[in-house]
């Protein structure tokens, strides 16, 4: 389960953060792309585990939930596929393999006190 190291990794970068400030961590907000490979349960898991006796202990993650979105070259413009991992225009019915937006997995922000 790589979720768990992903999960530590983040714990890492936000205990960093909050001693360079000299504050606690309430919160980490993330976003996660369908794309990104990652579970979002098992990430949640993993999270509260990667927590256990670090300065993020009793802190929430808040995950965003990224959608795909593709770019058509077809109809110059970005669309939502149905379903979600068919990499295929919905408007004009065409292939449109140019992801824009579904890949992430990122730190957005920190709610430290």
């Amino acid at each position: 389960m790589h979720e768990l190291s992903i999960a530590m990794g983040i714990v890492e970068f936000a205990e960093e953060e909050a001693r360079k400030n000299g504050a606690t961590i309430s919160a980490i907000h993330l976003k996660l792309g369908q794309l990104s490979g990652v579970v979002r349960d098992a990430l949640q898991f993993s999270f509260e585990v990667a927590c256990q006796g670090t300065a993020a202990e009793g802190s929430r993650l808040v995950i965003e939930e990224v959608p795909i979105t593709l770019y058509c070259g077809v109809c110059e413009a970005e669309r939502n596929p149905e379903p979600a991992y068919r990499l295929w225009c919905p408007v004009c019915d065409n292939p449109a393999p140019q992801i824009v937006r579904g890949k992430e997995l990122e730190v957005v922000g920190l709610e430290i006190g």
